[in-house]
């Protein structure tokens, strides 16, 4: 499950409602569930579809202290496995056969690439309400490894009792917008290089 941590004034229902007006189409079909600080958005393919393989994932979104956690699922594949097998198995019988399962192999293309399509979605709402992995100005403190005391981000010293906080001070992977330490070498949710 791959998740993402979007700082800044934006709730799950804006997220829930692009997701659902994106995908709501074609062959998938969308369901909500949940309130305002918390919503599962379930993608799937049609039950009526008449092309491709079945796939679905789910899209947990959960309000959290200045932003949104966003959690993607892990997609089945079994029924796109299917339906390309049967594309190959008719392709080694006939070559010409793929003419006629070009729907089939668009929809299992379109549905391969689903997760990369949601992330691209989310992302891009993000970004139209302003919010991204920096933390946000509020949650910007520093708490004293000394005194406990709360500290501005970028501080050299604490305020108390002038204790340095070179590696107190906070930041966030710019590839998931998780919170992290800056003594940290790699993010502890996404495992990308700080």
């Amino acid at each position: 499950m791959e998740q993402r941590v979007y700082h800044g004034s934006i709730s799950p229902d804006v997220i829930a409602n692009a997701l659902y007006s994106q995908f709501n189409r074609g062959n998938f079909r969308v369901q909500k569930v949940g309130d305002s600080s918390q919503v599962v958005v379930q993608i799937a393919t049609s039950p009526l579809t008449q092309s491709g393989g079945q796939t679905a994932l789910s899209v947990n979104i959960q309000k959290v202290q200045d932003g949104v956690l966003v959690q993607v699922g892990q997609q089945t594949w079994i029924g796109i496995a299917a339906s390309l097998g049967i594309s190959a198995i008719q392709a080694l019988r006939n070559p010409l056969s793929l003419l006629g399962r070009l729907d089939d192999i668009a929809q299992d293309y379109e549905s391969i690439t689903l997760s990369e399509e949601i992330w691209r979605t989310i992302d891009g709402v993000a970004r139209a309400n302003k919010a991204n992995f920096e933390l946000s100005e509020r949650l910007r403190r520093v708490a004293c490894s000394y005194c406990g005391t709360a500290n501005p981000v970028g501080e050299a010293a604490c305020l108390s009792c002038g204790a340095p906080l070179g590696y107190d001070q906070p930041g966030t992977c710019k590839r998931c917008g998780f919170v992290v330490n800056r003594s940290e070498a790699y993010c502890p949710n996404c495992r990308a290089p700080l």
